[in-house]
């Protein structure tokens, strides 16, 4: 099993988080807005932190989680990165946090849990990350909302299934979704993610459609037809500065 993976400017171990590096996580980090201050709300990893870092060259951000390991692990990652002295990691909840903080970040991003109503997992580090029972949606959108500056933008990612309870946390919080991207894994499958744009004030919201991959057939040299799957042009540019090679491999997200 892959102790973690090496992008272009960073090393991410992921052997002491219950939640692994994956697409998610990549789509996240390269989609969402920045601003001189960031928080990442439920870093595990460090991952979506390190890739704003990156992105962001006079940003700082705050990367929060609840969970030890995770905060311990996005540690180590930030301190063999290069951007050591623009990322600082704490171990609170979100709620915790919330409570010291005020109007002050230009931009809030999470790849929340999202399970609502599916069995408890017995690891309770990996059922943390994946249950809303650890930060539930209307916590993460009057936190953020709280923490935010006028002008500020959460930027979230989760399954297309979750849109509607996010709609209604909103409505309730007086918040608006102003874009959202729906991300599709191939492109003869339905959406199975979302990527939202929410902020204070209302505006005309923008929406469109992402592929991931492309899969396509080739002859081999025994004239069998061999399935083979590449990146799409889309996922290509929004993450030539990230993966290594733009060619997907078993090394990488």
């Amino acid at each position: 099993m892959s102790t973690g993976f090496q992008f272009q400017q960073f090393y991410v171990r992921h052997d002491k988080c219950a939640m692994k590096v994956g697409t998610d996580g990549v789509l996240l980090g390269a989609l969402a807005t920045g601003g001189q201050h960031i928080l990442d709300i439920g870093t595990g990893t460090g991952l979506c932190a390190l890739m704003l870092a990156q992105r962001f060259t006079d940003a700082c951000i705050t990367a929060i989680d609840i969970d030890h390991d995770a905060c311990q692990q996005a540690t180590e990652n930030v301190a063999n990165s290069p951007f050591t002295e623009r990322i600082k990691v704490l171990h609170t909840s979100l709620r915790e946090y919330a409570s010291t903080c005020d109007g002050h970040y230009d931009s809030i991003i999470s790849n929340p849990p999202f399970f609502e109503e599916s069995l408890n997992c017995p690891d309770k580090a990996r059922n943390d990350a994946r249950h809303t029972s650890s930060l539930p949606f209307s916590e993460l959108i009057s936190c953020s909302k709280q923490m935010l500056t006028d002008d500020g933008t959460l930027t979230l990612i989760l399954p297309t299934t979750a849109l509607s309870r996010i709609e209604s946390e909103c409505s309730y919080n007086n918040m608006f979704i102003v874009r959202k991207i729906f991300i599709c894994t191939t492109e003869k499958k339905a959406p199975k993610r979302i990527v939202l744009y929410i902020r204070r004030h209302r505006a005309p919201v923008e929406s469109e459609t992402q592929t991931l991959m492309v899969k396509g057939s080739r002859n081999s040299m025994v004239n069998v037809q061999c399935s083979i799957v590449q990146r799409t042009p889309w996922y290509e540019d929004l993450t030539k500065d990230f993966y290594l090679s733009h060619t997907p491999s078993d090394k990488q997200p």
